[in-house]
């Protein structure tokens, strides 16, 4: 299910971005203005078709809708292309994420442009930058803002259990159930220890009324137990299925569970014979239908924390801009600069309880993550993914220190140095010329 999206990427959102960045980056002095613009919007269209498509089929990883499981050739199998675009949990990843980004841009440039104005360099540019970037931020941050409520509300619905582990939700409280605004999760007693609440917030937030419940992590392992129970049953039907046997009834009676076949296969962690599975090897399994709460706990306020810094940061600075008084504040530029960070921190955070809190899933309640392995050996594994990090992570790493040093010196010296390039490269070209004779373009100029 996930090929088709990663494949229309792949042919068009990458094909899109891999041709027009090597002409954004070189184009400077060979394209026109125009020219150099248009391919600039085609890198930022190509960029966001990347987005969408990657994440319309990590949306069906979390939520995997529009499919129907294939006893036959053990696959999950498309039934809506429609449906699986407009997955709601897909379209709200997809806008929050974006919005992100914009607000990652957004907080570069008042970064750069706050450090021009501190050093008195360029305050012309630095001021007309600042401005866009503020008005551009105010609109990101809000929509983050909107459409994290949003993808929470979502989460609410289709993943309970991330929502539960997220908010170390442990008891189903009545309804409207407070918000825990900060305490320290023990998993192994499932209470909170220190805890601070606002009453109603919770229950307000995910739910968006006052009489729906959040049901807790408590009741949610009793759920899954029920659910284990159920696909160990679907489990030894589909057995039954794979040797032939093939009945209207058997047929019947398979589909009837086969929507708890993924919480069965949880028990392959510990046998091989699900379908005879013990009390003990249940009971395992129900832990581990729960992620490990204070990870997701943390980073979850991490990520909230970033949002927070970033809207002061950003408005403080719209409000300058509306009332004409860019410049006059010191520690507001300070504060700008050091907080280029913030953006990244907030999006690691985010993408970890995205992921983690899916967990054990990594289809969520079809395909345990402990049975989506690969064939890559144990002792080959450290040294792929060691050569994985080093390869991968100091590409945004080093675009970052690119970015810094681009924007550093300043437009004027910027321009400087091009010039300089410019007639470097002419002084070049005119030695050539002088030592190395013009071509023959015809035999008549030759004779």
């Amino acid at each position: 299910m996930a090929p088709p999206p990663l494949a229309i990427e792949g042919l068009m959102a990458f094909f899109l971005e891999s041709t027009f960045v090597g002409l954004f980056f070189f184009g400077w002095d060979r394209l026109s203005k125009t020219q150099h613009l248009t391919v600039t919007w085609m890198v930022a269209l190509g960029s966001n078709l990347s987005a969408l498509w990657i994440l319309v089929a990590n949306g069906w990883m979390q939520n995997p809708v529009a499919s129907d499981f294939n006893y036959q050739t053990m696959r999950m199998e498309m039934v809506s292309f429609a449906d699986l675009v407009l997955n709601p949990v897909a379209q709200v990843k997809f806008v929050h994420t974006v919005a992100a980004g914009y607000c990652t841009g957004a907080m570069f440039i008042l970064g750069i442009s706050s450090y021009y104005l501190l050093k008195g360099r360029d305050v012309a540019f630095a001021k007309r930058s600042y401005a866009i970037a503020a008005a551009f931020g105010m609109a990101a941050v809000l929509s983050v803002i909107v459409l994290g409520d949003e993808s929470g509300y979502e989460m609410g619905d289709v993943q309970k259990t991330k929502l539960a582990a997220i908010e170390a939700e442990w008891e189903t409280q009545p309804a409207p159930a407070s918000f825990t605004l900060f305490g320290i999760p023990d998993q192994r007693i499932q209470q909170n220890h220190f805890s601070i609440q606002i009453p109603f917030a919770l229950g307000i937030i995910a739910t968006r009324s006052t009489d729906r419940q959040v049901t807790g992590i408590k009741d949610l392992m009793a759920q899954h137990q029920i659910r284990i129970r159920n696909g160990m049953k679907a489990y030894a039907l589909l057995q039954e299925l794979r040797q032939g046997n093939a009945s209207p009834e058997l047929l019947g009676q398979f589909n009837q569970v086969k929507q708890d076949l993924g919480y069965g296969l949880l028990l392959k962690r510990y046998t091989d014979n699900v379908a005879n599975a013990t009390e003990e090897q249940i009971q395992s399994a129900t832990q581990d239908s729960i992620p490990r709460v204070a990870p997701l706990y943390f980073s979850f306020r991490i990520m909230v924390l970033g949002g927070v810094l970033m809207l002061i940061i950003i408005t403080m600075s719209f409000w300058s801009v509306v009332r004409n008084r860019i410049g006059q504040k010191t520690w507001l530029h300070r504060a700008a600069l050091y907080g280029i960070p913030i953006p990244w921190v907030a999006i690691e955070a985010g993408w970890f309880v995205a992921e983690y809190g899916r967990q054990p899933w990594a289809i969520g309640e079809i395909l345990p993550t402990a049975v989506a392995n690969s064939t890559l050996t144990a002792g080959g594994y450290p040294v792929f993914h060691g050569v994985d990090l080093r390869a991968l992570y100091p590409v945004p790493g080093g675009g970052n220190v690119f970015d810094v040093q681009v924007c550093a010196p300043g437009t004027e010296q910027s321009q400087n140095r091009s010039l300089s390039l410019r007639a470097a490269d002419a002084r070049s070209a005119a030695s050539t010329l002088k030592q190395e004779p013009l071509p023959c373009l015809t035999m008549k100029f030759c004779a």
